[in-house]
């Protein structure tokens, strides 16, 4: 898998810009990339280095990374009081996202207003939200990205596309290229990522009992001897 990049987006009421790729910047410009020797205080994931050939064939230990169990309440106990009525963190072994319903707002705002109310958040905290990105990338070694939502409005201000590379047969390739065909997809990769997404939407209760199963079995090799 080749290393992770950001997806740069800019702001024209803001001016904020995503990351740079490789080196240099988490998603607010701490510490190094996933290609850094030695993660700064906003570094990437360490484990992107490690834990090959050990526990689950291609998978990521839980040894490599520091745990994230707690970064829910974490993110709760450190983001200043007012700013979200409701808070959403996922967790993955690359990225920590916390997408905040934004505080003090009717019910059924939506369209326009709700646009500008997100971009209005994302202006007046940024400086905020860089600094505890940079406490949560330092503890959790994982790239941190921001959302805010208002009633049926979400916005992603910067988070990572991490490319994964793999192999189709002709059948499984057949399937990609009707999506393209057909206008669902603009390609192949495309037509991948909207593949998984469809599973992720009907397969969700299964997917979370599995994800649960897979973390005690991490946890408990943590625990096991050094090989």
């Amino acid at each position: 898998m080749r290393h992770p990049h950001t997806t740069p987006e800019s702001d024209p009421t803001t001016g904020e810009r995503g990351p740079r790729s490789g080196r240099g910047h988490g998603p607010h410009g701490f510490g190094r990339g996933p290609r850094g020797g030695r993660p700064g205080p906003g570094g990437g994931p360490e484990g992107m280095r490690r834990g090959r050939g050990f526990g689950r064939p291609g998978g990521w230990q839980q040894g490599d990374l520091p745990s994230a169990d707690d970064a829910e309440k974490w993110f709760t106990g450190r983001l200043p009081d007012g700013w979200f009525d409701a808070l959403e963190v996922t967790v993955d072994r690359e990225e920590i996202t916390v997408i905040g319903t934004l505080a003090g707002i009717e019910a059924g705002t939506d369209g326009a207003e709700a646009e500008g109310r997100v971009s209005r958040f994302r202006a007046e905290t940024r400086e905020q939200r860089m600094a505890i990105a940079e406490e949560a990338q330092g503890r959790y070694q994982r790239t941190v990205s921001w959302g805010a939502r208002v009633g049926d409005t979400t916005a992603l201000f910067t988070h990572l596309a991490v490319p994964v590379m793999t192999r189709l047969r002709q059948p499984e390739r057949a399937v990609l290229d009707t999506l393209v065909d057909a206008g669902v997809a603009r390609s192949r990769s495309d037509a991948l990522a909207w593949s998984v997404r469809l599973v992720g939407e009907h397969a969700d209760t299964w997917l979370s009992e599995l994800r649960e199963a897979m973390s005690e079995v991490d946890k408990l090799r943590a625990k096991g001897p050094t090989v």
